[in-house]
């Protein structure tokens, strides 16, 4: 993530902000120039600081206060390039599943930050496309009256359970499935990573060599999911997979590799917008020592990523137990596991 600041005072702004505490101005992200600018009404429309020449729009949920995206004035939309996917929204009459939705969408839009730096398609519904990118934010019903809504996708449709938007029913969940790390925009990233399979491996011409690195994708789905709540991750599973639940069919290595990489990347852009550098001084191992001088985003190979993630996540991770938390990145990166990166981080670059 960018570092922003108001336009109009210089306050830091988080990307998340609707209004700059310092000045009192009105913020908006502008998704077409990737940057939070602070907005200043006129009449229907709203003139923004960061591109006087252009007016602006808010998305119309920002009405909602479910977003801080705008649109062009003269762009045909009245939603913004995230919310215009979303097919299904909960009922936002209820104030818990109100709370729970606005999460939601920050959690998506961080999603879309990435696909936008990425110049990742995403065709929305409208869009002619026979696969396009769809989500459905849907409440479980009360016990007894059906099944669970599950987390997943199917046919370029994201469906997120509400539920996951609770930080304690999220714990519990993470809790009982034995995961190390387990957050929204974690759902976000590894169901995206499912759709790209789709987009990116099966339509782009890239099955083989996604097979030799990942498995063989024709292996019943639901046999292995069976298999793999039964019988648990096989014991070397580290010295081949990103997490556990990696193990359970090459669809799910890939969208868990999928993640990793935005996590990675996304994570080293806002190392690299605050300058943050690795040197301990009492330390000779270069290993353990970065400077995220670069643009994440426009990294030519994988080892450039990995070079500046491995000391930075071990300085993230001494940082959080010195506040008696958990590793913020609870994951080894193993020759595989690096292997399997390497080829997602090609297949995006390939792409754009």
């Amino acid at each position: 993530m960018k570092f922003f600041k108001c336009q109009h005072c210089g306050q830091p702004l988080l990307f998340e902000d609707t209004k700059c505490e310092q000045c009192g101005h009105v913020l908006g992200y502008l998704p077409d120039l990737g940057t939070l600018s602070a907005a200043e009404p006129d009449g229907s429309n709203w003139i923004v600081l960061a591109d006087g020449e252009v007016r602006y729009r808010f998305c119309l949920n920002w009405e909602s206060r479910g977003c801080n995206w705008m649109i062009r004035a003269d762009e045909g939309e009245t939603f913004c390039r995230a919310c215009r996917h979303n097919r299904t929204v909960p009922d936002l009459s209820d104030p818990e599943q109100f709370l729970d939705w606005q999460k939601i969408e920050m959690a998506k839009r961080r999603l879309f930050y990435s696909l936008i730096k990425f110049d990742l398609p995403t065709p929305p519904l409208a869009s002619g496309d026979p696969e396009p990118l769809v989500f459905d934010f849907l409440a479980s019903p009360a016990p007894g009256n059906g099944p669970k809504v599950m987390t997943g996708h199917e046919s370029g449709v994201i469906t997120v359970a509400i539920e996951e938007a609770n930080d304690s029913r999220r714990e519990k969940l993470r809790a009982a499935m034995g995961e190390p790390y387990r957050t929204l925009v974690g759902h976000f990233r590894h169901e995206i990573g499912h759709y790209y399979w789709d987009k990116l491996v099966r339509d782009g011409d890239e099955l083989a060599r996604c097979r030799e690195i990942f498995g063989d994708d024709t292996e019943d789905y639901d046999q292995a999911l069976k298999r793999h709540y039964q019988f648990g991750a096989p014991q070397d599973w580290r010295t081949h997979f990103i997490s556990a639940y990696a193990t359970t069919h090459p669809w799910e290595d890939f969208a868990e590799t999928f993640a990793h990489y935005l996590h990675i990347v996304d994570t080293l852009e806002t190392a690299h917008a605050f300058g943050v550098s690795v040197d301990p001084p009492e330390n000779e191992d270069e290993a353990l020592r970065v400077v995220t001088d670069f643009e994440p985003y426009l990294a030519h190979t994988i080892d450039q990523l990995i070079e500046a993630w491995r000391p930075l996540s071990f300085a993230l991770n001494c940082l959080a137990r010195s506040m008696g938390q958990r590793d913020l990145y609870p994951f080894t990166l193993c020759p595989a596991v690096i292997e399997k990166i390497g080829f997602v981080h090609d297949l995006i670059h390939r792409e754009r």
